[in-house]
């Protein structure tokens, strides 16, 4: 788990090594630098694989030098097949195999890895830089490109100079969703590869090339009976969770009260040698809090389980370090949990596996029973609800206006669906559809509406918050985060299956349940979903009340393009009045206003 960075533009060694020391907690233990011809490259390495200075990156072979962040789980396998052809290996690295493996196959190589990844490959004689991200956007990568000029690295921050503009669009598309999507940034002439995606440099021509390798398919539900699902899935977690484990460093887990961890905790502990150290978060407001859960867990499997209770203080005091690595503007706030449980795991581990990517694929989430109970009020006639939307009174409820309204006003499912991930309540003056189109096609993929939530899911939350907010809060302590879950073959296999196999009558991600009664009671683990959240509708009313006043000033707010100040002005009255709950809409705004200050825009 590494920091890349490559670029054309004339920058001087120190300007580069400036660049990537901004960011250096996302591998402290080398900074290299090279320069090849007009190109320089930078690096910096976590160790996980193959200690030694040996690999450190850039790395060389002939006239191929690579960056590289990341992990790929089967080099192992790849190694093999490049020894039989002949290969010489100098280290014990996965990035020796990548970097033989494109001398080799060329573009080729990319399908052939599993794992996460985001790598660029300067070719001196073709004059190319090849780049590529893995499938579903585990691992972040950042370009700009402006006629022919480029910069590409692992983070915002160090393409982020006193030339930078914003862009209008993307802040809109941020007000919509708490994040920017792929492809685009916060800033005009920046933008992120796609995941699933190549990108092809030619220096020569200046001309940049982006070509898909890997997508979601149509689903084509599978036959298969119920048990034999349950068994090829089961042996596909096993096998995700042993490759998983190859490391040179001391590896543990994240254990919360949930299927997910508790399954990839359970599978772990029985394959590895030695007793595992699991690591949790706890609250001290019941409603949020597993930690008791967890613990049980942990007791049941034999782990060596540390667990942490965050307080009010502890969260809040996680605010300047959330701003400093989430350098793009981020409105997950489950990001601040996320960077305390890092930092009390950095203590003990650098590469911690986790359950990240079982609610998408098997439809975990709250809005999947949202969705059916919109299927249900959908019975009405659309004029119907309309007309008792119209006379629905939201000071009469504490809960989100919208989450009525929504139910009542919206008239399909797929625009349920989308409306759960970009908000059925907008602050925009005018609405941007052009990004939403390319996110559109999840209508396409199933004729089944839980699929294509699912689909959206993994297109949309997962690359651009569920990743993000685990890849920054893991490398702000530098700590490498593997999720079985979100292996490609499951999400495949995943895909395939019967519905009912993963939700059925309100019943989520059913067919993980069946298995993880292999390790832990049912009756232990079959409690409420709490998610990871914090209780940040109160902070705002209290701990943060005096701050997001200040910060969210009329002469901030009026400068944020598109946003509509009169209704968030409301918004932001009843919510401190605790009439109704506009956390997440507050939160946006409070967010960027942060962003602006650290980054002087």
């Amino acid at each position: 788990m590494c920091g890349i960075y490559i670029t054309n533009i004339p920058y001087e060694k120190e300007e580069v090594l400036d660049k990537l020391k901004s960011i250096e907690f996302r591998g402290p233990d080398n900074l290299g630098y090279k320069k090849v011809r007009d190109v320089s490259l930078g690096h910096l390495r976590l160790s996980i694989l193959d200690l030694e200075e040996r690999s450190n990156q850039p790395m060389t072979f002939e006239h191929f030098h690579v960056v590289f962040n990341g992990e790929i789980y089967n080099f192992l396998e790849i190694k093999k097949e490049l020894i039989d052809l002949g290969y010489q290996f100098n280290t014990k690295s996965d990035t020796e195999v990548l970097l033989f493996g494109y001398r080799e196959w060329g573009v080729d190589i990319v399908p052939k890895l599993n794992g996460m990844f985001a790598f660029a490959i300067f070719d001196t004689i073709s004059n190319t830089v090849f780049c590529a991200r893995d499938r579903v956007g585990v691992k972040p990568f950042f370009y700009f490109w402006r006629e022919g000029k480029f910069e590409i690295c692992s983070q915002l921050r160090p393409l982020i100079n006193p030339k930078s503009k914003l862009s209008d669009e993307s802040i809109s598309m941020y007000l919509d969703c708490g994040y920017v999507p792929s492809p685009f940034s916060i800033l005009e002439d920046v933008y992120k590869l796609p995941p699933g995606n190549t990108m092809l440099i030619d220096l020569s021509a200046q001309t940049k090339t982006i070509s898909e390798y890997w997508n979601l398919k149509p689903v084509k539900v599978s036959e298969i009976s119920y048990a034999e699902a349950k068994k090829e899935l089961h042996e596909l977690l096993i096998d995700a969770v042993k490759i998983r484990l190859q490391s040179d460093v001391t590896i543990g887990t994240f254990l919360s009260g949930g299927v997910d961890s508790a399954l990839v905790s359970s599978i772990a502990s029985k394959l590895s040698e030695n007793r595992i150290n699991t690591f949790t978060i706890g609250f001290e407001d019941p409603k949020f809090d597993e930690s008791k859960v967890a613990a049980e867990f942990a007791s049941i499997i034999g782990s060596n389980h540390t667990e942490t209770i965050c307080k009010s203080d502890d969260a809040l005091t996680m605010l300047s370090k959330f701003i400093e690595v989430y350098d793009e503007p981020f409105a997950d706030s489950s990001a601040l949990p996320s960077l305390l449980l890092n930092s009390v795991t950095k203590k003990h581990v650098t590469v911690a596996l986790s359950g990240d990517g079982g609610d998408e694929s098997f439809l975990g989430y709250n809005h999947f029973d949202a969705l059916k109970k919109f299927n249900k009020i959908s019975r009405i006639p659309f004029f119907i609800r309309k007309f008792i939307a119209f006379f629905y009174n939201e000071n009469l409820t504490k809960i989100q206006p919208s989450t009525v309204n929504s139910l009542l006003k919206t008239k399909s499912s797929d625009d349920y669906s989308w409306g759960i991930f970009t908000g059925f309540d907008s602050l925009q003056k005018k609405h941007y559809k052009s990004w939403a189109e390319l996110y559109d096609n999840f209508r396409t993929y199933s004729t089944n509406c839980f699929q294509r939530i699912a689909d959206l899911n993994i297109k949309l939350w997962l690359e651009n918050d569920s990743n993000v907010k685990v890849d920054r809060a893991s490398m702000a302590y530098s700590v490498e985060v593997r999720s079985p879950f979100l292996d490609y073959r499951i999400i495949e296999f995943a895909r395939k299956l019967p519905v009912s196999y993963r939700y059925e009558e309100g019943v989520k991600k059913k067919i993980l349940k069946d298995i993880l009664t292999e390790y832990i009671p049912e009756k232990v683990f079959n409690q409420p979903k709490r998610g990871f959240a914090i209780p940040l509708n109160q902070w705002i009313r209290k701990e943060l009340k005096e701050e997001i006043t200040l910060e969210l000033s009329d002469d901030f707010l009026n400068k944020v393009p598109n946003l509509d100040v009169s209704k968030f002005k409301k918004q932001l009255k009843l919510h401190l009045e605790n009439k109704t709950d506009y956390t997440f809409n507050i939160w946006k705004l409070f967010v960027l206003a942060k962003w602006y200050k650290e980054f002087k825009m």
